[in-house]
């Protein structure tokens, strides 16, 4: 009997004699090798006394160059150096969008002026003013007011195309300044503003209250007749509004 009790403990997990007091089982026994000896600190080293400071004289000297304000841009002030100004000077405002510039065509003192804020992306691809669809729709237009464009000084203000057609207001300031020195070389006899951008430039309205009505553009203390149109691209994106422009374009006719 009392074997098979004792077999039952063991099978129990029991194998060895349980005294009265607790005894910590899970405890880890002390080690047995001795604490390991502190290492001995290496002996300080003097610290360098600092070399004395150079003369003033002697001290490099650093040269701070002043930042330079940079004025407005020079205008050239006749017109054939204000063309070779316009295709390929760096300052010119307006050419910083694009490698290739879209130049003005014609000359001087044209019966009619078409003028537009800048290259279209037809125009820009193509490296002239009216390209595509668009210039096929203009000469149309131009051939019921008995002109051709070959007849016409054509140019945008700026001679590359800012990016999703905007410019800030910094860019904008500069544009302006070209815009009338622009006007005040080419002299035209009348002026046909094409486009949004350019009528809110000029004529200083939207191109909603321009339309159908004859405007003054103040030049060198005279005035310039001008008419104003959306641009032909925006004619053939927006057919309802070819009976806007052609309200505007028979302006022209008037007094013939």
């Amino acid at each position: 009997m009392a074997e098979s009790y004792n077999d039952w403990w063991s099978l129990a997990g029991v194998d060895a004699l349980v005294g009265e007091t607790p005894a910590g089982w899970l405890a880890a026994p002390p080690a047995n090798d001795p604490a390991p000896a502190r290492p001995k600190m290496a002996p300080a080293i003097a610290a360098e006394p600092e070399a004395p400071p150079l003369p003033a004289a002697l001290q490099r000297q650093e040269v701070v160059a002043a930042p330079v304000a940079k004025g407005p841009v020079e205008l050239p002030g006749d017109w054939a150096t204000f063309q070779s100004w316009l295709a390929d000077h760096p300052d010119v405002p307006g050419s910083q969008w694009d490698a290739r510039r879209v130049l003005p065509v014609g000359d001087a003192g044209a019966p009619l002026m078409l003028l537009t804020a800048w290259p279209e992306i037809d125009d820009q691809r193509d490296g002239e003013l009216f390209a595509g669809p668009a210039g096929k729709l203009l000469d149309a237009m131009l051939r019921a007011i008995g002109t051709t464009r070959d007849a016409c000084y054509m140019a945008s203000l700026a001679v590359t195309r800012p990016p999703g057609g905007r410019c800030d207001e910094r860019d904008l300031g500069e544009l302006d300044r070209l815009l009338w020195h622009h006007l005040r070389l080419a002299r035209p006899g009348r002026l046909l503003l094409i486009g949004s951008d350019i009528v809110r430039m000029a004529a200083k309205i939207a191109l909603p209250d321009a339309r159908g009505n004859l405007l003054d553009i103040n030049q060198d203390g005279g005035k310039v007749e001008a008419v104003a149109i959306a641009h032909p691209a925006m004619l053939l994106a927006r057919p309802a509004q070819k009976a806007a422009a052609w309200d505007s374009l028979k302006l022209f006719n008037r007094g013939r």
